[in-house]
């Protein structure tokens, strides 16, 4: 039995009740898994049946939305040291979804010092790397031996997330170097921990730094954590790599539906009212570009009207020239979203994928070219179809690279409805030089 399986079975006996001791052996995803598969009451069951640590672990790894809910339905002591037992970062974003009144309520319930950490976490933005840091750090004197900085890992170690790095600070907590345990467990004897770092390239971020950069910069020097700081160079925290995950998992799902013109936060739980609000002004503008193509083929009435094979055909045209934008445009937001904005890499993309467009169209064109004249016999009708699908596969590449470029360069998100606006341009181009070289030539 697989462990999907497993915990379907679980989530199907719960009402029988699980033990404790099984409840306590599952993993924490699977936990959050068998609780995001319960009705709100059985999930409160759940949880006040687990130790809080577990509890804390499982919840931080529910879906934001399932999370926010079983939270409110929790009395506030119990998810007061749910919050407490949490790590920064997670309990952060948990507090961030609670309304004000709600979230005070918790806060005031957590001990002064972790309340002071969160409330601070809770003034960065939630996209930047103060938003995503977590100030469970490993910080050791830039003068201690490795011995002596190895007794103090063990002393802080089992209030700590997983430490990759020991972080070396001054005397005023600015950050001078960073050794992984490795290091200091091969490192000589009573050699101060700065001669181990004194020629080191230390690579940090500021905690104003976007997210999406800050992952870029994780995963192009391949580290597990990255090192937070201020502008005085203080260590604030660090962005490990399970966080990098979490933000590229987050950014793919926000590019993929503000593609089509649905929030970027929605989610299948989301309410309904919440998801008409952020559709409904796209799909106007949807209409109204919808629109557009519609009075362009209103535009040839007569020219259909003489020849009803030409609205059919036309069809292929627009839809031939959209997939192709659609793979330009694909192409292109991943590019955008994995690696930093260069303006003149980009737009050497744009020619690269206009080039590809020029063979893509010969090669369809043709084919169609054949198909055409074979079924109908009609080679103007056939060079038409194949002049028209040239052309429009052509926009569609230029379209496809560059709108999400267009839109990088006036401050608003690549991807957000670029589609739409490729489907206009495709339907509408495409629409016109088909019916106009018809008209031309044919009629």
């Amino acid at each position: 039995m697989s462990k999907h399986e497993e915990i379907r079975e679980q989530q199907d006996d719960f009402n029988d009740g699980l033990t404790a001791a099984e409840l306590e052996s599952l993993h924490p995803a699977d936990a959050a898994e068998t609780i995001e598969g319960l009705d709100i009451i059985d999930q409160v069951k759940f949880i006040k049946q687990l130790p809080i640590r577990d509890a804390a672990k499982s919840i931080a790894e529910m879906e934001d939305h399932d999370q926010k809910i079983l939270i409110q339905n929790l009395n506030h002591g119990l998810a007061a040291r749910i919050v407490e037992e949490m790590a920064p970062d997670d309990a952060t974003d948990l507090l961030e979804d609670l309304d004000e009144e709600h979230r005070q309520a918790l806060l005031r319930r957590v001990p002064e010092e972790e309340r002071a950490e969160l409330k601070t976490l809770l003034t960065f933005d939630p996209d930047t790397a103060g938003g995503v840091m977590n100030t469970e750090v490993v910080i050791l004197d830039q003068d201690l031996a490795p011995d002596e900085a190895i007794g103090q890992i063990r002393e802080q170690v089992e209030d700590k997330e997983v430490p990759y790095y020991a972080y070396l600070t001054d005397r005023k907590e600015r950050l001078v170097g960073v050794v992984s345990l490795r290091d200091l467990l091969l490192a000589k004897r009573g050699v101060p921990l700065r001669e181990m770092v004194k020629d080191q390239n230390l690579i940090t971020v500021g905690y104003n730094v976007d997210k999406e950069e800050v992952a870029h910069l994780i995963a192009h020097y391949n580290l597990l954590a990255l090192p937070v700081v201020d502008f005085g160079n203080r260590l604030l925290g660090v962005v490990t790599v399970d966080d990098v995950i979490d933000i590229i998992h987050e950014e793919a799902s926000e590019d993929m539906q503000t593609m089509v013109g649905a929030g970027a936060n929605e989610t299948t739980d989301s309410p309904v009212t919440f998801s008409v609000k952020k559709r409904i002004p796209w799909l106007i503008l949807n209409v109204v570009n919808s629109a557009i193509a519609a009075y362009v083929v209103h535009l040839f009435d007569a020219t259909i009207a003489a020849m009803a094979l030409l609205a059919a055909l036309m069809q292929i045209v627009s839809n031939q020239a959209g997939n192709t934008g659609q793979q330009a445009l694909a192409v292109m937001i991943r590019q955008l979203a994995m690696e930093k904005f260069d303006r003149k890499k980009a737009w050497f993309a744009v020619l690269r994928e206009i080039k590809i467009g020029v063979i893509n169209s010969a090669l369809i064109s043709s084919m169609v070219l054949a198909v055409i004249f074979i079924a109908t016999g009609d080679i103007m009708l056939a060079g038409c179809m194949a002049g028209a699908l040239i052309i429009d596969m052509l926009i569609g590449a230029l379209a496809g690279a560059s709108i999400p470029l267009i839109l990088k360069e006036i401050g608003r998100d690549p991807a957000q409805a670029s589609s739409i606006f490729l489907t206009t341009i495709t339907d509408s181009i495409g629409f016109f030089s088909f019916l106009g070289l018809a008209t031309l030539f044919i009629l």
